[in-house]
């Protein structure tokens, strides 16, 4: 229940007309009173929450010979309504607000917070790539990012992917980085996208997330080369036959396994 007054709160609804709104969803028509006691509203405030829903088209109002009666907007009307005013007002924004953004070119190092963050700006370079994108991610970045990586892939962007977990993923070049050198290099954690050889963007951490995205050409560079020369050497490793890893030192042996 909490949950969904919070998700109506995201919608613009106050406490208490969220809680009128759910009142109304499991027992309808009803009077103001029934919708106090059921709802948990104070009476001196539900009529004023039914009148503001009224006013916001969640909530209908029958005015009857003995009492006024109320009834939701179905669910399904309802957020079809908030979606689509959502999407005009992104419209407008967007044509309103893109003339005005000055693009900054010094390639600076930016930093912010969040895995959800991190991922939300991960899935806009993906969205947007034109020809390549040449990636480091976890199984959680895998769930979080495979339809955006499909999109991407069927649109003819080049994949070149690491994998430091387990889950499958076979679209475009993909290696799966060896358990011991991803601990080696505290890789667990690491999401890494390099997008059309322009913008660098890497976050470390799944609970407290840190994240830097660039489009430094230096560091772009780097970043691309780390995942090239990755990539290059696992499909090296995957010829070598056994005869041929036995004459390496262990060491590297052990972190090739």
């Amino acid at each position: 229940m909490n949950n969904l007054l919070d998700q109506l709160a995201a919608l613009g609804m106050t406490e208490y007309e969220a809680k009128v709104y759910l009142s109304l969803l499991g027992e309808n028509p009803a009077t103001g009173y029934q919708i106090s006691k059921t709802s948990g509203v104070p009476r001196s405030m539900v009529y004023e929450a039914l009148g503001r829903l009224e006013a916001r088209g969640a909530a209908l109002r029958s005015l009857e010979e003995k009492a006024t009666l109320y009834r939701p907007v179905p669910p399904a009307m309802l957020l079809d309504r908030y979606e689509r005013e959502a999407r005009e007002r992104a419209e407008n924004l967007r044509v309103s607000l893109l003339p005005l953004y000055n693009q900054e070119e010094t390639g600076r190092l930016w930093n912010f917070s969040g895995r959800r963050e991190a991922l939300a700006y991960a899935a806009d370079l993906i969205d947007t790539a034109k020809s390549e994108l040449m990636l480091v991610l976890t199984d959680a970045d895998v769930s979080a990012l495979q339809r955006h990586l499909e999109s991407a892939h069927a649109r003819g962007v080049a994949l070149g992917v690491i994998l430091t977990g387990n889950m499958p993923f076979t679209l475009g070049q993909v290696v799966r980085h060896p358990k011991r050198e991803t601990a080696l290099h505290r890789m667990q954690e690491t999401l890494i996208i390099v997008a059309d050889e322009g913008e660098f963007l890497i976050a470390s951490g799944h609970q407290i997330a840190a994240a830097t995205v660039t489009s430094n050409p230096n560091m772009v560079m780097i970043a691309r080369q780390f995942i090239w020369m990755e990539l290059f050497a696992q499909r090296i490793f995957a010829r070598l036959g056994d005869d041929l890893l036995q004459k390496l030192d262990p060491d590297d042996q052990h972190v090739l396994h």
